[in-house]
């Protein structure tokens, strides 16, 4: 039978990411007043960050951390289309044979979102267009996050036979529950007013209105910011979307275990219920279960601690081999057809989903 995704849930906007030339110029750094804005400049493949971006962006952070001439730092990406689609999946899966490459981009990357999360002062995020997995990442755990309409949210990652990173163990667990087991494990894309709604985005603003409010940011300080994005708000455009499904999505992702959010849908039988079934056995069924048991226990760790335990499942899931198929299957040869090992969730063993959670070789610490 043909493999072929075709539910839009389904589609994580960090697959269409292509590997690229590095550019001399893929990331910009500004600074005009107290401000120091950051620039991703990779438009063609839609800002996707690669190891040599993580490490430009954290060490200009660091520069600016303790700099009193800096009082806000904003970043943005270049382009209409994309704040930042994720990581550049292709590059990092490129030397199957060698795991040292992948680790560091997850091991520095990590640092990063970290750096961003426990800054001292405030980090703006223009999170226009696609704002998938790192890009994620990059934005989230700053102060404010502000959406437009034209925001496109996921952390598609199941799809790939990975699991939303970047500290989602942290951030999606902290969710009014259980939208975050929801978003984590469907990959569904949620767009700009929702993500408001959701609390994902602290300030929405129509794109017309983005150009005026990135040059008051441009002209703020630390003690204006917060007004300044206050007074460039926007209403937010009608109800939440997913409102009608508020009551299936709890009863169904509160489940204790991936096979019983698959019983419930299953039992649900309505339109959305059956769609979000397809799309889940679609996924890696390792990912998934990895995935429930990191949002499931991640309320119960700190910030640090959700890093590490991340690390130590990505080290895993990248030996399993599992993330390279996935990207092999979706972004490489693009048959659709990923060989997941299992090949359903009925066959996940403890054995295999315990490994995720045992630390070997390399660890993980904040700079």
């Amino acid at each position: 039978m043909a493999c072929r995704i075709t539910s839009k849930i389904a589609q994580p906007g960090i697959l269409s990411v292509r590997r690229m030339a590095t550019a001399a110029k893929e990331v910009h750094f500004t600074r005009e007043g107290k401000v120091g804005l950051i620039t991703l400049d990779r438009p063609k493949a839609l800002n996707a960050i690669n190891l040599n971006m993580v490490h430009q962006i954290r060490d200009h952070l660091l520069s600016w951390h303790d700099d009193t001439s800096v009082g806000v730092v904003c970043v943005e990406g270049t382009g209409p289309k994309s704040f930042c689609a994720g990581g550049d999946v292709v590059s990092i899966t490129a030397s199957a044979e060698d795991d040292s490459a992948a680790l560091t981009f997850f091991h520095d990357e990590f640092q990063m979102n970290y750096l961003i999360g426990t800054y001292p002062k405030p980090y703006v995020s223009l999170i226009h267009g696609i704002t998938m997995g790192g890009g994620v990442g990059l934005s989230l755990h700053g102060k404010y996050r502000v959406a437009t309409e034209r925001t496109l949210y996921a952390m598609p990652e199941t799809a790939i036979g990975y699991f939303p990173d970047v500290g989602g163990s942290y951030f999606l667990s902290r969710l009014e529950q259980p939208y975050g087991m929801f978003l984590g494990l469907t990959g569904y894309r949620i767009k700009g007013a929702d993500l408001k709604h959701l609390g994902i985005a602290t300030h929405y603003t129509e794109m017309e209105k983005l150009p005026a409010l990135k040059s008051a940011i441009m002209a703020s300080t630390e003690d204006t910011i917060e007004e300044v994005l206050a007074s460039h708000e926007s209403p937010i455009p009608g109800p939440f979307t997913l409102g009608p499904q508020v009551d299936l999505i709890k009863h169904c992702f509160s489940a204790p275990s991936v096979l019983d959010i698959f019983s419930r849908l299953e039992e649900d039988g309505s339109d959305f219920a059956v769609k979000l079934l397809k799309t889940l056995r679609r996924m890696s069924p390792r990912s998934l279960v990895v995935t429930h048991k990191l949002l499931s226990e991640g309320g119960n760790f700190s910030y640090e601690e959700c890093f590490a335990r991340e690390f130590v499942a990505a080290a895993e899931i990248y030996r399993s081999g599992e993330f390279t198929e996935g990207v092999r299957a979706l972004l490489v040869d693009k048959d659709n057809c990923p060989a997941w090992k299992p090949g359903t969730v009925e066959e996940v063993t403890q054995e295999m989903v315990d490994r995720y959670f045992v630390p070997s070789g390399r660890q993980w610490k904040p700079l």
